[in-house]
């Protein structure tokens, strides 16, 4: 007995897990083209880029599904930048509708299939969650200054705790991801000016000082200049009459007796008398000379 029931149990057990793994056991390519035709395109992106068979051999994850309207910003880009913007909308962890809503600090940092490839730059591989005041889900990249432009729409699939399948508005592409060369640097004619710096303004300059020389005396004006005409009183005549009262000019002596010559009584009386006259004479002269004039 103990030995027929041995092969019915290993049986169960098997059917079992057999049922168990196949009710984990998910395809992203069907999920979507059977809740939603209008991922088409999203879902052909995820086929080119080999990330299908990647998310169908994960047991947990979460896809941001974008629908075709929204799906323009990648045409024309090469397969790496499309793999790579595609891996950005897979997230390592479920999340559902209710668990999003429910977020202890309404925001979250989110870890994607891109962040585990090891070719991510910085936090290009992340994703910001939060809760808006208005009580809407944004979603965004985390690489520093990047917008939450994403919004939640609505669930499409949910297979707990295995798959989520959430609808958002826009494609989420963090500066950088598509290998774009950095921007050339401005022509040197083109760089902007520096701002003018305040500076000590310059001395005025020192006029030179004029050679010291020794004085001289003031040259004497020319001899047609007026001042040459006007005599000074040192230059006046010495015999030129007072303005006031005339000097009375002395007598002619000429023939007067020398002082060392000695002389009688009788001579001296004689000179002196005829000295007297001439004096007398002169003055006369003088005087008349004066009133004529």
């Amino acid at each position: 007995m103990d030995s027929q029931s041995a092969p019915k149990s290993l049986l169960c057990i098997s059917l079992i897990l057999l049922y168990i793994s196949s009710a984990q056991a998910f395809n992203i390519t069907k999920l979507l083209a059977f809740y939603d035709p209008t991922y088409s395109t999203f879902n052909s992106y995820l086929t080119q880029a080999n990330l299908a068979s990647d998310i169908n051999r994960r047991q947990t994850i979460t896809v941001l599904a974008v629908p075709n309207s929204a799906m323009k910003s990648l045409e024309g880009k090469s397969k790496d930048v499309i793999k790579d913007v595609m891996s950005l909308h897979v997230i390592l962890d479920y999340f559902d509708d209710q668990k999003i809503h429910k977020l202890s600090k309404k925001t979250a940092l989110l870890t994607t299939l891109f962040q585990s490839s090891g070719i991510a730059d910085g936090q290009q591989g992340f994703l910001n969650v939060t809760v808006l005041s208005s009580g809407e889900v944004a979603f965004g990249s985390a690489v520093k200054g990047a917008q939450l432009d994403a919004q939640l729409v609505k669930s499409v699939a949910a297979q707990p705790y295995n798959i989520s399948v959430l609808e958002v508005s826009s494609l989420i592409i963090p500066q950088g991801i598509d290998n774009s060369p950095p921007s050339p640097p401005p022509p040197p004619s083109a760089a902007p000016a520096p701002a003018p710096t305040k500076s000590k303004k310059a001395p005025a300059p020192t006029p030179a000082k004029a050679p010291k020389s020794s004085k001289s005396p003031a040259p004497a004006p020319a001899a047609d200049s007026p001042a040459a005409d006007v005599p000074s009183p040192a230059e006046a005549p010495a015999d030129a009459p007072a303005a006031d009262a005339p000097t009375p000019a002395a007598g002619p002596v000429a023939d007067a007796p020398a002082a060392d010559k000695p002389a009688d009584d009788k001579s001296k009386s004689a000179g002196t008398r005829a000295g007297a006259s001439l004096v007398l004479g002169g003055a006369v002269l003088v005087i008349a000379g004066f009133l004529s004039s």
